[in-house]
Formats: C-alpha cells, sequence, structure tokens
C-alpha cells in the first residue's frame, strides 16, 4: 500500500514558530493546514505499544514473519491514508513535536516524507515559556513543573521528557543521521527569520516542497481557531493574528543564560554559530 498524501510533518521545539507556520501554510491552495497539533504521531506509537505486546500477533510473526510484517505496514499507511480523507488536496500538514523523535519510523512508514523543525535560541524558547507562566501562575504546568521554583522549572522543562528537552533530544538525534536522503527530507525553519522575513522563508519552503510559489500579505493573513489552550493549562498558547508581529525578547537571568548555553553547545554551533563564536569569543562564554 502507498500513501495517496504528501505529508508535512511540522515539528521541533515548543514556542519557535510551528504555529505561524502551519497558518502560512494554510494560505497555500495546494496545501491543507487545519493548523492545530495533531495526535497521530502519538497514535502511531499506541499501534506499535499495543501490537508489540499482543501475543495473538506475536504468534502470527511466528508462523509468517513476512507476510504480518507487510500487514501491519500497511497498516499504518490505511490509518495515516484515512486521517486525512477530509480533504482532496495532496499536500497536508500534521504537526506535533513528536514526530522529530519518530524519524527511523516515520522513513520506513512514510519514504516521501517532508519535515519542517522549527527552531530558537533557546533562551528566548524558556524565557517565552516563563513569560507566560508568569501571567498564568494560578494554573499549574500540564507536565507539573515546579510553579513556585525558577531553576526547578528550568529543569524540568529541559530534561529527557520535558516539554523542551524532548524535543531537542529528538533535533540532536537527526545530526548523527547518516543517510543523506532522509537528511535532504528535514528542513530547518528558524523562528526570528520567519517572523522577520516571512515571504523569502515561505518562499524557500515551497521551493523545498517542490510546489508553486504562492504570494502572501504577511499584514492580512487568515485567523482560524486555535487549538484547546486548556490541555497546555494556558501555558503553551497557539493564538494566530491576521498579521505577524515582531518577536517578543524576554529577560532570563544571566546565571540561565550562561547556564543553557554551556549545556547545548552543540546547538548553537549547529544552528547558531555566529552566537556560538559571540559566547566563546576569548575562550570563555559571556
Amino acid at each position: 500500500m502507498t500513501l495517496n498524501k504528501q505529508i508535512i510533518y511540522v515539528t521541533g521545539l515548543p514556542r519557535s514558530g510551528s504555529t505561524l507556520l502551519c497558518q502560512l501554510l494554510g494560505h497555500h491552495p495546494d496545501i491543507y493546514s487545519i493548523g492545530h497539533s495533531s495526535p497521530l504521531s502519538q497514535l502511531l506509537e499506541k499501534i506499535r505499544d499495543f501490537t508489540t505486546e499482543s501475543p495473538f500477533l506475536l504468534s502470527q510473526l511466528d508462523v509468517d514473519f513476512d507476510l504480518v510484517y507487510s500487514r501491519m505496514l500497511n497498516g499504518y499507511r490505511g490509518y495515516l491514508n484515512g486521517w486525512f480523507d477530509e480533504t482532496d488536496q495532496i499536500f497536508v500538514v500534521d504537526k506535533n513535536r513528536h514526530w522529530v523523535s519518530m524519524i527511523e519510523t516515520l522513513n520506513l512508514i512514510d519514504p516521501n516524507f517532508k519535515m519542517l523543525v522549527c527552531l530558537r535560541d533557546l533562551v528566548d524558547v524558556f524565557g517565552s515559556i516563563e513569560s507566560q507562566h508568569q501571567k498564568t501562575l494560578l494554573l499549574r504546568f500540564p507536565d507539573r513543573t515546579s510553579p513556585n521554583l525558577h531553576y526547578s522549572r528550568l529543569d524540568t522543562l529541559f530534561k529527557d521528557d520535558g516539554v523542551i528537552g524532548s524535543p531537542l533530544r529528538g533535533i540532536q538525534n537527526l545530526q548523527y543521521i547518516t543517510d543523506e536522503k532522509i537528511k535532504d527530507r528535514i528542513c530547518y525553519i528558524e523562528f526570528d527569520a520567519l517572523v522577520k522575513k516571512s515571504v523569502d522563508v515561505m518562499k524557500s519552503i515551497y521551493q523545498w516542497l517542490d510546489i508553486p510559489h504562492f504570494a502572501f500579505d504577511p499584514n492580512d493573513l487568515e485567523v482560524k481557531p486555535h487549538e484547546t489552550d486548556s490541555y497546555y493549562r494556558f501555558k503553551y498558547r497557539h493564538n494566530t493574528y491576521p498579521t505577524i508581529k515582531p518577536s517578543t525578547k524576554h529577560t532570563v537571568s544571566d546565571l540561565i543564560k550562561n547556564n543553557i548555553y554551556k549545556e547545548y553547545a552543540w546547538y548553537y554551533q549547529t544552528f547558531f554559530p555566529v552566537k556560538y563564536e559571540a559566547f566563546t569569543r576569548n575562550g570563555k562564554w559571556t
């Protein structure tokens, strides 16, 4: 079985422009993008968990592994085909931070995948989350991040299964990929560039997707209902606007900045080399 859609997987770090990116992609007449985060990646993981623990299916693999395994692959692809059955458009967008951690499985199920990975300075990511937290102090984080201890929130957000840490580990894992065909299907989108030069960035994305360019006015954007932010306890808002707003620079203490710079030097060296050189000038972090 083959997939009947060209799926554009939008993923990456939180507070890094994925909602805006999906909003802009949705303006293209050839692209179907509802803009909401999707549970599709987690559902596929649940299917794998269920089938792996099913004694009945495992016994069938014992009898004829190749046949049953091909049926499983067809089942995954059939699930994807059914998921986007409501639209006739060939290009469809699915947004979830978890996709970046499923690259190997995704390459098996959808060998023609295209993945857009949203990036941002990690200090700004933390600053954006912290700023929103200060506006909603009476509501706890959905992942029970400490509501009162500043440094504890930093540690929790950046841990391996944290809101920032989990996709960050996925992005780090992408750097170890040696298969050039897979690497060519990954496109990194930097937040500040998307905000400041949205027309140019989208033009390059359309070219990378191999679809015709479509002009849009960044000051006259269609606003769709955003996803249910109560699910995120209003800590990770997903509002869209009729015009692209300049990004806000949030105040983060020098102690936390240096902690992030030192811990994630690989990230800055890979994606923000100019900042990396500034941080390490004269052999010390600044």
